[in-house]
Protein backbone atom coordinates (compact mmCIF):
# COMPACT_ATOMS: atom_id res chain seq x y z
CA UNK A 1 0.00 0.00 0.00
CA UNK A 2 0.75 3.16 -0.85
CA UNK A 3 0.80 5.07 2.58
CA UNK A 4 2.33 1.90 4.86
CA UNK A 5 5.59 3.22 3.69
CA UNK A 6 5.07 6.61 5.29
CA UNK A 7 6.42 7.36 8.66
CA UNK A 8 4.96 9.20 11.29
CA UNK A 9 6.61 11.07 14.01
CA UNK A 10 3.28 10.67 16.33
CA UNK A 11 1.11 7.26 15.29
CA UNK A 12 -1.71 7.05 16.57
CA UNK A 13 -0.29 3.91 18.18
CA UNK A 14 1.35 5.79 21.56
CA UNK A 15 0.09 5.43 24.84
CA UNK A 16 -0.97 9.33 24.80
CA UNK A 17 -2.33 9.81 21.43
CA UNK A 18 -4.11 6.17 21.85
CA UNK A 19 -5.81 7.56 25.06
CA UNK A 20 -6.99 10.80 23.70
CA UNK A 21 -8.41 9.58 20.60
CA UNK A 22 -10.08 6.78 22.74
CA UNK A 23 -11.61 9.75 25.21
CA UNK A 24 -12.81 11.36 22.27
CA UNK A 25 -14.28 8.62 20.12
CA UNK A 26 -15.96 7.11 23.49
CA UNK A 27 -16.58 9.99 26.07
CA UNK A 28 -19.80 11.75 25.17
CA UNK A 29 -19.21 15.33 24.36
CA UNK A 30 -15.71 15.42 24.24
CA UNK A 31 -14.67 17.53 21.32
CA UNK A 32 -10.99 18.21 20.12
CA UNK A 33 -10.41 20.53 17.55
CA UNK A 34 -9.79 19.53 13.80
CA UNK A 35 -6.43 19.99 14.14
CA UNK A 36 -5.97 17.99 16.94
CA UNK A 37 -7.98 15.14 15.50
CA UNK A 38 -6.24 14.86 12.18
CA UNK A 39 -3.04 15.04 14.22
CA UNK A 40 -4.28 11.93 16.13
CA UNK A 41 -5.61 10.68 13.17
CA UNK A 42 -2.54 10.40 11.29
CA UNK A 43 -1.72 8.35 8.62
CA UNK A 44 -4.67 5.79 8.47
CA UNK A 45 -7.11 6.72 5.50
CA UNK A 46 -9.29 4.60 4.18
CA UNK A 47 -8.01 4.26 0.46
CA UNK A 48 -5.74 1.48 -0.13
CA UNK A 49 -3.31 3.51 -2.56
CA UNK A 50 -3.13 7.01 -1.13
CA UNK A 51 -4.04 8.88 2.03
CA UNK A 52 -7.45 10.42 0.82
CA UNK A 53 -9.63 11.46 3.82
CA UNK A 54 -13.20 12.25 1.83
CA UNK A 55 -16.52 10.06 1.71
CA UNK A 56 -16.05 9.81 -2.09
CA UNK A 57 -18.43 10.45 -5.26
CA UNK A 58 -19.92 7.13 -6.04
CA UNK A 59 -21.58 7.97 -9.41
CA UNK A 60 -19.54 5.53 -11.60
CA UNK A 61 -17.11 4.78 -8.78
CA UNK A 62 -16.85 0.98 -7.58
CA UNK A 63 -13.93 1.43 -5.11
CA UNK A 64 -13.06 3.84 -2.11
CA UNK A 65 -9.97 4.46 -4.46
CA UNK A 66 -12.14 5.27 -7.22
CA UNK A 67 -14.61 6.72 -5.15
CA UNK A 68 -11.83 9.24 -3.42
CA UNK A 69 -9.88 10.32 -6.75
CA UNK A 70 -13.80 10.88 -8.42
CA UNK A 71 -14.92 13.17 -5.84
CA UNK A 72 -11.17 15.24 -6.43
CA UNK A 73 -11.95 15.10 -9.97
CA UNK A 74 -15.58 16.22 -10.15
CA UNK A 75 -14.20 19.42 -8.02
CA UNK A 76 -11.52 20.26 -9.99
CA UNK A 77 -13.84 19.78 -13.04
CA UNK A 78 -16.52 21.88 -11.92
CA UNK A 79 -13.99 24.36 -11.51
CA UNK A 80 -13.16 24.61 -14.97
CA UNK A 81 -9.64 23.89 -13.94
CA UNK A 82 -6.56 24.56 -16.81
CA UNK A 83 -2.83 25.74 -17.57
CA UNK A 84 -3.43 29.15 -16.89
CA UNK A 85 -4.86 28.87 -13.85
CA UNK A 86 -2.87 29.59 -9.89
CA UNK A 87 -5.39 27.57 -7.34
CA UNK A 88 -5.57 28.07 -3.60
CA UNK A 89 -6.67 24.63 -2.21
CA UNK A 90 -7.47 25.04 1.85
CA UNK A 91 -7.83 21.82 3.77
CA UNK A 92 -5.64 19.89 1.00
CA UNK A 93 -4.95 17.07 3.83
CA UNK A 94 -2.24 14.72 2.21
CA UNK A 95 -2.51 16.50 -1.05
CA UNK A 96 -3.48 13.60 -2.81
CA UNK A 97 -5.73 16.13 -4.49
CA UNK A 98 -3.25 18.50 -5.87
CA UNK A 99 -1.16 15.79 -7.29
CA UNK A 100 -4.09 14.47 -8.90
CA UNK A 101 -5.24 17.58 -10.27
CA UNK A 102 -1.34 18.68 -11.22
CA UNK A 103 -0.94 15.44 -12.96
CA UNK A 104 -4.48 16.25 -15.37
CA UNK A 105 -5.13 19.56 -15.15
CA UNK A 106 -1.49 21.24 -14.94
CA UNK A 107 -2.88 24.21 -13.31
CA UNK A 108 0.08 27.06 -13.20
CA UNK A 109 0.61 26.57 -9.29
CA UNK A 110 -1.40 25.37 -6.53
CA UNK A 111 -1.41 26.79 -3.16
CA UNK A 112 -2.13 24.23 -0.31
CA UNK A 113 -3.20 26.10 3.47
CA UNK A 114 -3.81 23.44 5.72
CA UNK A 115 -4.06 23.47 9.92
CA UNK A 116 -2.17 19.82 10.67
CA UNK A 117 1.32 20.35 10.80
CA UNK A 118 1.37 16.48 10.41
CA UNK A 119 -0.76 16.47 7.29
CA UNK A 120 1.44 19.38 6.23
CA UNK A 121 4.99 18.00 7.13
CA UNK A 122 4.25 14.65 5.29
CA UNK A 123 2.25 16.02 2.44
CA UNK A 124 5.39 17.81 1.50
CA UNK A 125 7.42 15.13 1.60
CA UNK A 126 5.00 13.02 -0.74
CA UNK A 127 4.92 16.03 -3.31
CA UNK A 128 8.50 16.14 -3.19
CA UNK A 129 8.82 12.28 -4.30
CA UNK A 130 6.38 13.39 -7.18
CA UNK A 131 8.55 15.87 -8.40
CA UNK A 132 6.25 18.60 -8.37
CA UNK A 133 7.26 20.43 -5.38
CA UNK A 134 8.26 23.78 -7.66
CA UNK A 135 4.46 23.79 -8.71
CA UNK A 136 2.67 22.65 -5.89
CA UNK A 137 3.46 24.98 -2.51
CA UNK A 138 1.85 23.74 0.99
CA UNK A 139 1.75 25.70 3.76
CA UNK A 140 0.14 25.25 7.70
CA UNK A 141 -2.04 28.32 7.40
CA UNK A 142 -5.93 29.01 8.13
CA UNK A 143 -8.85 28.91 6.18
CA UNK A 144 -10.61 32.07 7.66
CA UNK A 145 -7.39 34.11 8.04
CA UNK A 146 -5.19 33.22 4.87
CA UNK A 147 -1.94 34.55 5.00
CA UNK A 148 -1.79 35.62 0.86
CA UNK A 149 -2.68 39.12 -0.69
CA UNK A 150 -5.08 40.13 -2.65
CA UNK A 151 -6.49 38.32 -5.62
CA UNK A 152 -3.52 36.29 -6.32
CA UNK A 153 -5.30 33.23 -8.00
CA UNK A 154 -8.06 32.04 -10.59
CA UNK A 155 -9.71 29.06 -8.33
CA UNK A 156 -10.02 28.34 -4.56
CA UNK A 157 -11.27 24.92 -3.60
CA UNK A 158 -12.24 23.06 -0.40
CA UNK A 159 -12.64 19.53 -0.72
CA UNK A 160 -15.24 18.34 2.23
CA UNK A 161 -13.61 20.01 4.97
CA UNK A 162 -15.43 23.77 5.05
CA UNK A 163 -17.64 22.57 7.55
CA UNK A 164 -15.09 22.56 10.26
CA UNK A 165 -13.70 26.41 9.57
CA UNK A 166 -14.41 29.04 12.38
CA UNK A 167 -16.19 29.99 10.15
CA UNK A 168 -17.75 28.90 6.90
CA UNK A 169 -18.96 32.58 6.70
CA UNK A 170 -15.48 33.99 7.51
CA UNK A 171 -13.59 31.14 5.15
CA UNK A 172 -15.86 32.80 1.99
CA UNK A 173 -14.87 36.43 2.75
CA UNK A 174 -11.10 34.97 2.58
CA UNK A 175 -11.97 33.21 -0.74
CA UNK A 176 -13.77 36.37 -2.35
CA UNK A 177 -9.99 38.60 -1.25
CA UNK A 178 -7.83 36.36 -2.59
CA UNK A 179 -9.68 35.44 -5.67
CA UNK A 180 -8.87 37.48 -9.09
CA UNK A 181 -12.01 38.98 -10.19
CA UNK A 182 -13.88 36.10 -12.44
CA UNK A 183 -11.83 33.45 -10.23
CA UNK A 184 -13.97 30.47 -8.71
CA UNK A 185 -14.82 28.81 -6.01
CA UNK A 186 -15.83 25.39 -5.85
CA UNK A 187 -16.85 23.35 -2.12
CA UNK A 188 -18.12 19.62 -1.46
CA UNK A 189 -19.35 20.21 1.34
CA UNK A 190 -21.36 18.74 3.85
CA UNK A 191 -24.16 20.63 5.51
CA UNK A 192 -27.63 20.02 7.62
CA UNK A 193 -30.16 18.48 5.56
CA UNK A 194 -33.88 19.90 5.21
CA UNK A 195 -35.94 18.76 8.23
CA UNK A 196 -37.84 15.74 8.11
CA UNK A 197 -41.76 15.81 8.46
CA UNK A 198 -42.24 13.44 10.93
CA UNK A 199 -41.72 14.81 14.90
CA UNK A 200 -39.42 11.45 15.79
CA UNK A 201 -37.13 12.10 12.43
CA UNK A 202 -36.94 15.16 13.14
CA UNK A 203 -35.57 14.55 16.64
CA UNK A 204 -33.35 11.82 15.43
CA UNK A 205 -31.54 14.52 13.03
CA UNK A 206 -31.00 17.37 15.21
CA UNK A 207 -29.28 14.27 17.46
CA UNK A 208 -27.55 12.83 14.93
CA UNK A 209 -26.53 16.71 13.84
CA UNK A 210 -25.47 17.57 17.00
CA UNK A 211 -23.44 14.34 17.56
CA UNK A 212 -21.24 15.42 14.63
CA UNK A 213 -20.96 19.10 15.43
CA UNK A 214 -19.58 18.36 18.59
CA UNK A 215 -17.12 15.24 17.62
CA UNK A 216 -16.08 17.05 14.29
CA UNK A 217 -15.63 20.24 16.01
CA UNK A 218 -18.37 22.46 13.72
CA UNK A 219 -19.41 25.42 14.61
CA UNK A 220 -23.18 26.16 15.48
CA UNK A 221 -22.87 29.09 12.99
CA UNK A 222 -22.14 26.50 10.21
CA UNK A 223 -25.42 24.20 10.55
CA UNK A 224 -26.47 25.58 7.33
CA UNK A 225 -29.56 23.92 5.01
CA UNK A 226 -29.23 24.63 1.24
CA UNK A 227 -30.95 27.67 0.98
CA UNK A 228 -29.24 29.65 3.63
CA UNK A 229 -25.72 27.77 2.30
CA UNK A 230 -26.47 29.71 -1.18
CA UNK A 231 -27.68 32.86 0.64
CA UNK A 232 -24.08 32.83 2.44
CA UNK A 233 -22.33 32.79 -0.98
CA UNK A 234 -24.62 35.65 -2.06
CA UNK A 235 -24.10 37.94 1.07
CA UNK A 236 -20.22 37.18 0.83
CA UNK A 237 -20.32 38.95 -2.28
CA UNK A 238 -20.29 36.03 -4.80
CA UNK A 239 -22.12 35.79 -8.46
CA UNK A 240 -23.13 32.65 -9.90
CA UNK A 241 -23.93 30.84 -6.91
CA UNK A 242 -25.33 27.25 -7.35
CA UNK A 243 -25.18 24.60 -4.65
CA UNK A 244 -25.96 21.30 -5.84
CA UNK A 245 -27.41 18.52 -3.84
CA UNK A 246 -25.01 15.01 -4.39
CA UNK A 247 -25.40 13.09 -1.58
CA UNK A 248 -27.03 10.62 -3.70
CA UNK A 249 -23.90 9.59 -5.00
CA UNK A 250 -21.67 9.95 -1.71
CA UNK A 251 -23.41 8.57 1.24
CA UNK A 252 -24.99 5.53 -0.07
CA UNK A 253 -21.72 4.17 -1.93
CA UNK A 254 -20.16 4.81 1.21
CA UNK A 255 -22.34 2.95 3.30
CA UNK A 256 -22.51 0.41 0.87
CA UNK A 257 -18.65 -0.13 0.41
CA UNK A 258 -18.49 -0.50 4.27
CA UNK A 259 -20.83 -3.41 4.71
CA UNK A 260 -19.40 -4.83 1.20
CA UNK A 261 -15.64 -4.11 1.85
CA UNK A 262 -13.45 -5.97 5.02
CA UNK A 263 -10.63 -4.40 4.13
CA UNK A 264 -11.90 -0.78 4.40
CA UNK A 265 -14.06 -1.57 7.26
CA UNK A 266 -10.69 -2.87 8.73
CA UNK A 267 -9.03 0.17 7.96
CA UNK A 268 -11.42 2.46 9.83
CA UNK A 269 -10.27 3.48 13.43
CA UNK A 270 -10.55 0.83 16.15
CA UNK A 271 -12.75 3.32 18.27
CA UNK A 272 -15.09 3.68 15.00
CA UNK A 273 -15.48 -0.07 14.34
CA UNK A 274 -18.28 -1.35 17.01
CA UNK A 275 -20.65 1.85 16.81
CA UNK A 276 -20.86 1.37 12.97
CA UNK A 277 -21.31 -2.06 12.70
CA UNK A 278 -24.24 -1.52 14.16
CA UNK A 279 -25.12 1.14 11.67
CA UNK A 280 -24.82 -0.97 8.88
CA UNK A 281 -27.95 -3.07 9.63
CA UNK A 282 -29.48 0.50 8.57
CA UNK A 283 -30.13 1.74 5.00
CA UNK A 284 -27.88 4.75 4.27
CA UNK A 285 -31.09 7.10 4.51
CA UNK A 286 -31.45 6.31 7.93
CA UNK A 287 -28.09 6.88 9.18
CA UNK A 288 -27.19 9.78 7.10
CA UNK A 289 -31.25 11.81 7.53
CA UNK A 290 -29.12 14.46 9.10
CA UNK A 291 -26.54 15.60 6.19
CA UNK A 292 -26.72 16.74 2.87
CA UNK A 293 -23.73 16.90 0.58
CA UNK A 294 -23.20 19.33 -1.98
CA UNK A 295 -21.34 20.78 -4.34
CA UNK A 296 -21.17 24.81 -4.59
CA UNK A 297 -19.92 26.57 -7.33
CA UNK A 298 -19.56 30.42 -7.54
CA UNK A 299 -17.18 33.43 -8.95
CA UNK A 300 -16.20 36.39 -8.00
CA UNK A 301 -17.75 39.08 -9.98
CA UNK A 302 -15.76 40.89 -12.94
CA UNK A 303 -16.80 44.71 -11.67
CA UNK A 304 -18.82 46.87 -9.97
CA UNK A 305 -23.14 46.08 -10.32
CA UNK A 306 -22.72 42.36 -11.52
CA UNK A 307 -25.53 40.19 -10.43
CA UNK A 308 -25.80 36.93 -9.19
CA UNK A 309 -26.38 34.79 -12.31
CA UNK A 310 -24.04 36.91 -14.35
CA UNK A 311 -20.73 35.21 -15.04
Amino acid sequence: MQHSAIATKRPLARLGDATRFAAWAFTPFQRLAARELYGLLATRAFTENGLYLNLGYWKSARTIDEARAALAMLVAEAAGMGPDDDVVDVGFGFADQDMLWMEHFAPRHITGLNVTPMQVRLARQRVQRRGMADRITLTEGSATAMSLPDACCDIVTAVECAFHFHTRADFLAEALRVLRPGGRLVLADVIRAAPEPAALRRRVQDFTWSQFAQKFDVPAANADQRAPYAAKLRVAGFAAVDVTPIGEHVFPGWHRALAEDPALFARLPMAGRLPYRLLLNLDARTVYSAFDYVLATARKPTGKGVRDGAL
